[in-house]
This record gives structure tokens, C-alpha cells and sequence, in this order.
């Protein structure tokens, strides 16, 4: 069972989206807040199941195949639901579409690349651009009226997230070009068909 953990949480980050979801459709202060709480209990098992497994050294091809799937579901439906839900500027849906069509960058170079036998492991930008994603996601899926619900509404939560947001989409843009460049190499490399 303590080898399934990273996997189960994996899967709950999977599981928690419907009722992100549905919350965020309520759109009401309560509402809001118990979506953050969710959506940040589902980022940190992002963090979580991946130290598990390498702590325990039971890292699988399930959670290999399982965690990057969890982590764009969860971005990506967060983010559209920020975007469907008017609760993102333009320059908030700009940044969302940039943070979007890099996922599907890097994931398109995955795939190719392991038909190539080559991995494009995470780089230490990769990672702080997820972590300045999730925190932005949160405080925008919180928003205003959720900070004044806990006494803090002199805070501009929402601002303060979208801030964030654009700041991961640049950091995005980096970290796209920095894999785009590491595939192509291997592109380069790779013997003609």
C-alpha cells in the first residue's frame, strides 16, 4: 500500500477536478475559498507524490505516465474556467494561453522524443515557473471576495494572482524555449527516415 501513495495522490489531483469545478460554478465566497483549499491540497500532492517515490525509490511507469496528465488537467482546467468564467483581464487570458500552448509544446516533444529513447527531464526554472503557477491559480481561484470572507479583503488578492500569472507565463516562455532548444538537438541527431 505505501508504494501506491504517490500514485493515489496522484490520481486524487485527477479526482479533485469535477468538484473544483463545481465550486468554482457557484462562484460565491464560501465556494471560492473551499475551491482554493482544494486546488492547493491537489498542487502540494503534486509536489508530494513525486517526493514519496524518489524518497522511497518507487517511482513506476504508472506515475511517470500519471503525473504530468494530473498536472495539465488541473492547470489547464483551472485556467479555463478563470477565462470562461470572465475572472481573468486580457492580459490574464494572454498569460493563460502562453502557460496552455506551452504544455502542449513540451508534451509534444515528450512524446516524440521518447520514440527516440531520449528524456527531457525538468529543469529548476521548470519547477519554480509550477510553483509561481500554483500559487497565482490559487489566489485567483480565491479571489477578493474570499480574502475579505477571512478579514484580509485590504489585500488585492486577485490583482496579486494575476501578477503572478503573467510572471509565470514569462518564465514559461523561457522554460518552452529551453526544451524547444533541447529538442531540437535531439531532433537533429536523430537519423533521417
Amino acid at each position: 500500500m505505501a508504494t501506491d501513495l504517490p500514485n493515489l495522490l496522484t490520481l486524487s489531483r485527477i479526482a479533485a477536478i469535477p468538484v473544483l469545478v463545481a465550486l468554482m460554478f457557484i462562484h460565491e465566497p464560501r465556494a471560492d475559498l473551499a475551491a482554493c483549499i482544494l486546488f492547493t491540497a491537489a498542487a502540494v500532492t503534486d509536489w508530494l507524490d513525486g517526493k514519496l517515490a524518489r524518497a522511497r525509490g518507487t517511482t513506476s511507469d504508472l506515475g511517470r505516465m500519471l503525473d504530468p496528465i494530473a498536472d495539465k488537467l488541473l492547470v489547464g482546467a483551472t485556467l479555463m474556467l478563470l477565462a470562461g468564467l470572465g475572472r481573468l483581464s486580457a492580459i490574464g487570458v494572454l498569460a493563460a494561453i502562453v502557460i496552455m500552448l506551452r504544455e502542449i509544446m513540451v508534451s509534444g516533444l515528450r512524446e516524440y522524443l521518447a520514440t527516440l529513447a531520449v528524456g527531457l527531464p525538468v529543469t529548476a526554472l521548470a519547477k519554480w515557473k509550477t510553483g509561481v503557477q500554483m500559487v497565482a491559480l490559487g489566489m485567483l481561484v480565491a479571489g477578493d471576495d474570499s480574502a475579505a470572507l477571512l478579514g484580509i479583503g485590504f489585500l488585492p488578492v486577485s490583482l496579486l494572482g494575476e501578477a503572478l500569472l503573467i510572471l509565470a507565463a514569462a518564465l514559461t516562455l523561457v522554460t518552452g524555449w529551453d526544451y524547444l532548444a533541447a529538442g531540437l538537438r535531439h531532433v537533429r541527431r536523430s537519423p533521417a527516415e
